[in-house]
């Protein structure tokens, strides 16, 4: 374990040999550690790191994991996971070695997230899970670790709470009414609660992206924000990618606001705000009016709720919504559907 020090800056350095994951030997050299001890640790952190070995550090796994990640996922889902690794997983498991966590380990953990006074939603522990156990899946794949003890330690939380928050006609009526002094927030909300898209949907549309003879709006593309940085990307999955109709008067909102913008390129954002604006302004409306704080994303499921009720099929809303299938829709909204089997029953009685 070569370690050297510079005489003129009175640092340390290491320098060593080491196998890359294809076979080839190369050269590592460190420099400007202030103890020998620290250059010393540096050298076997990086060897364990390289050597596909199941006594890894955990927090040397997450590293390696996310630089993985980074190439494969979209900017917003890779902060995403950054932040759920950083505030709740990397700082339980960091110091352990991933060949010593075993299912009780995460049994214990999960635990602490499941008691916490924080109460987390159950939708939210199952993606904490979830996050954990890719890390191990990776581990399993890529580093020889027999097993996931994700999988031996049990489930924690639920995939879909079913009951998802959203306004009533009348709610929304109100709300609209608080925030109607702001013509972007009116025109905004209304786009919401009527079409169903989603907030960064939303917030990459352009002028262009209405055919106001058809009454339709094409969402091909998702706005997000991170770290500063204004990204357009594409929308969540491929069936995002819709054409969604519009009643005539959100049509009318929406020319009449573009018509008061000055200079405005209708290939350019036709709203540039970013969800914290969405947000101040749900907190505003509720605050004014004493209907319920819901998230920006359950004014979607205010629409969808909206269409069930007019008696719409899973398959009308799928497309609308941009689900994958009808089958997503129904595990979100199934709840909707309280009455379908007493009607099922009424009108087999009505052939008895």
């Amino acid at each position: 374990m070569p370690t050297y020090k510079d005489e003129k800056t009175g640092l340390w350095y290491c320098k060593f040999v080491y196998t890359d994951w294809m076979g080839q030997k190369k050269q590592k050299k460190k420099k400007g550690f202030r103890l020998q001890k620290e250059a010393k640790q540096y050298e076997l952190d990086f060897l364990s790191k390289n050597s596909k070995s199941c006594d890894l550090r955990f927090c040397d796994l997450v590293e390696i994991y996310m630089d993985d990640c980074k190439a494969r996922l979209k900017p917003t889902t890779y902060k995403g996971k950054q932040d759920v690794l950083e505030k709740h997983i990397i700082p339980y498991f960091k110091n352990f070695r991933i060949n010593e966590i075993q299912a009780m380990t995460v049994r214990r953990w999960q635990t602490e997230l499941i008691t916490s006074p924080k109460k987390y939603k159950p939708t939210y522990l199952r993606t904490l899970n979830s996050q954990l156990s890719a890390i191990f899946n990776f581990a399993v794949k890529y580093y020889g670790l027999p097993y996931n003890p994700v999988q031996r330690s049990g489930p924690m939380g639920k995939k879909r709470s079913g009951l998802e928050q959203y306004w009533k006609p009348e709610e929304f009526k109100l709300f609209i009414e608080a925030v109607g002094d702001k013509l972007m927030s009116k025109v905004i909300f209304n786009l919401l609660y009527w079409s169903g898209m989603r907030s960064g949907e939303l917030l990459a549309l352009t002028l262009n992206d209405f055919d106001f003879e058809a009454r339709t709006v094409s969402i091909n593309k998702n706005f997000a924000r991170v770290d500063g940085e204004d990204l357009f990307l594409e929308p969540k999955t491929p069936k995002s990618n819709r054409k969604i109709t519009l009643p005539q008067f959100v049509c009318d909102m929406v020319k009449d606001y573009a018509d008061k913008l000055y200079g405005y390129d209708p290939s350019d954002r036709l709203f540039e705000i970013t969800k914290h604006y969405l947000k101040s302004e749900m907190e505003r409306g509720c605050k004014k009016t004493g209907i319920p704080l819901i998230r920006v994303h359950d004014i979607r499921h205010s629409h969808a709720s909206l269409l069930v009720s007019l008696g719409y099929q899973p398959q009308i809303i799928s497309e609308r919504l941009g689900h994958e299938s009808p089958t997503t829709t129904m595990e979100i909204y199934s709840h909707l559907y309280p009455n379908s089997h007493n009607e099922v029953a009424d009108r087999l009685e009505a052939f008895g």
